[in-house]
C-alpha cells in the first residue's frame, strides 16, 4: 500500500546533491524558504507539486527530508531509502513502514538502516 508521504534521514548529505537527485527525477524544485532551521520547497513534477522540507541536523548529523505527497516514484519509505542511497552513497534511515502515535514509544523506535553493508532493522532513540 502506497503511503501518503515520504520521510527518510540521510547522513551528512549535501542538501544541493539530494537536490539534484530529486530534480532527475521528479522535476524541478522552486526557490527555498527559510523557516527557521527549516527549508521548504515545491517540485514541480508531472503529478503536481510536491511539497518538500530539508531539516538540516535534525538528529544529530542526521538531515531529515520530507515529501508531502503520495504522488511520488516510491510507494514506501523503504524505496525511497533504497533509491537515495544507491543515488548518493550516504546511509539512509527510515520506519519500516507507517508509524501511528497511538502504536506506542517502543515502534517509534524501529528504524531500517540502509547502508553499503546491506539493510538491516536497528533501535534509534531519536528523542
Amino acid at each position: 500500500m502506497r503511503q501518503p508521504d515520504i520521510e527518510i534521514y540521510l547522513k551528512d548529505a549535501d542538501r544541493d546533491e539530494v537536490i539534484r537527485w530529486l530534480t532527475q527525477i521528479l522535476g524541478p524544485c522552486t526557490e527555498w524558504r527559510q523557516q527557521g532551521q527549516t527549508f521548504k520547497c515545491e517540485i514541480d513534477s508531472a503529478a503536481g507539486l510536491i511539497p518538500l522540507t530539508w531539516v538540516p541536523r535534525a538528529v544529530g548529523s542526521w538531515h531529515s527530508l520530507f515529501l508531502d505527497s503520495p504522488d511520488t516514484p516510491w510507494a514506501d519509505d523503504l524505496a525511497c531509502a533504497r533509491a537515495a542511497h544507491a543515488a548518493l552513497g550516504v546511509e539512509i534511515r527510515c520506519a519500516p513502514g507507517g508509524w501511528q502515535e497511538e502504536e506506542g514509544e517502543e515502534d517509534a523506535d524501529r528504524w531500517i538502516k540502509v547502508s553499503a553493508t546491506g539493510e538491516e532493522e536497528i533501535i534509534w532513540r531519536t528523542h
